[in-house]
């Protein structure tokens, strides 16, 4: 079990590293090459775009092929795509290898997540779910540290070197034995058991802090690169941010496990309210920079629990673990899509301080449904501890 861990983290990691490397490239990247907000956004939310079309055609993979080589196919789209980064110098190019890169994430962590909730004890899936989070924000965290290498030592070295990493991965997921496939399901069942209340509940519970990230990703290194920030301060935001959030996942995990999933989800719905409609506000890169550690603080309450219990839901109406990690690709990916391409669209034609309170209404109205839910007995605290 700890050497299967220690497998998916790493492809975890390389998988988040590269995706959150775009962060500091931004703000070079729409200079370079004259993009808007929603240009820039659409660069940003392409890799989301991939994992949003590509998430349940790989819960079917994993099904059908088993987990191992679903990673397998995820690591080769990886190390493709850190090719095409490396020396594309077109926007279109750039998109579609972020794009290439969401599909291969979607089947590394559809297989990987899968993989290892199997093998794992139920009764610690928010602490399981937890430590694999904390692992993925790592390289969220170091994610921008490379791409601020980049915009220093250019990016062919640098994702030259994330592809040759990824081959390596695929040679170790190669030489680990995997587990038997569990079959393909009816497509009609499949169906039905998505749209369950408690799936669609908890599916977007996932997908809502994803919105605000996808958000985040691309106003705030634009914002602090108008307030005067270097490429190598915009990564330690996000470095800061991400390493307080994988600090804290895998206890929140745990809380989960023990208290319910929604005591944290509750908490951390009117924590994001709040420090989103404060994003647009500072006027300093240091303050902005508080304002962004904040908002990920926020987010890691949500995040942990609801992907926990969109596992337990999906599973509890009778999906295989492969479709309920598949189910939680799509619902980050979903939110990622929205928030960094449609809600940017709204910053760009109007303001950030209307797309940011758009988003905070939405968290407003989710925690009220959230407590009345909770009030009338609408949700059971326990289910998700007890299994």
């Amino acid at each position: 079990m700890r050497r299967l861990f220690v497998l998916v983290a790493a492809v975890i990691l390389v998988d988040t590293m590269f995706y959150a490397a775009i962060v500091p490239l931004l703000p070079e990247y729409s200079d370079d090459l004259g993009l808007s907000k929603t240009a820039a956004g659409v660069l940003s939310a392409s890799y989301a775009a991939g994992t949003l079309l590509a998430s349940l055609p790989a819960g079917w993979l994993a099904t059908r092929i088993g987990v191992r080589r679903s990673m397998l196919i995820g690591l080769g789209l990886l190390s493709a795509s850190s090719l095409a980064f490396a020396f594309a110098d077109d926007v279109v190019v750039l998109d579609g290898a972020r794009f290439a890169q969401g599909v291969g994430g979607a089947c590394a962590w559809t297989g990987g997540l899968a993989w290892l909730l199997a093998a794992g004890p139920r009764e610690r899936r928010g602490e399981l779910v937890g430590s694999v989070l904390a692992v993925a924000v790592v390289g969220l965290l170091l994610g921008p540290v490379i791409g601020g290498a980049a915009t220093v030592l250019g990016p062919e070295a640098v994702f030259c070197g994330v592809a040759a990493i990824g081959a390596g991965l695929a040679a170790w997921v190669l030489a680990t034995p995997g587990i038997a496939s569990s079959g393909v399901p009816r497509l009609r069942s499949v169906g039905a058991a998505i749209l369950t209340g408690p799936v669609m509940v908890a599916f977007w519970l996932v997908a809502l802090p994803s919105m605000l990230a996808g958000l985040v990703d691309v106003l705030a290194p634009l914002r602090l690169d108008d307030l005067g920030a270097s490429g190598i301060a915009v990564g330690a935001v996000f470095l800061i941010a991400s390493a307080i959030e994988a600090t804290l996942s895998p206890s929140i995990g745990r809380l989960s496990d023990r208290r319910g999933r929604m005591t944290p989800i509750r908490a951390g719905l009117l924590a994001s309210a709040l420090v989103a409609v404060t994003a647009p506000l500072p006027g300093s890169v240091v303050v902005l920079g508080a304002v962004v550690v904040g908002i990920f603080l926020a987010m890691s309450l949500i995040w942990t629990p609801a992907m926990a219990l969109l596992s337990d839901n999906a599973e509890g109406a009778g999906l295989d673990l492969a479709f309920a990690t598949a189910l939680v690709s799509l619902a980050w990916a979903g939110g990622q899509v929205l928030g960094g391409s449609a809600v940017v669209s709204l910053a760009d034609e109007t303001s950030d301080a209307l797309a940011y309170t758009f988003v905070a209404g939405l968290f407003v109205v989710s925690f009220a449904v959230a407590l009345l839910a909770r009030r009338g007995g609408g949700i059971d605290e326990r289910s998700a501890a007890s299994g």
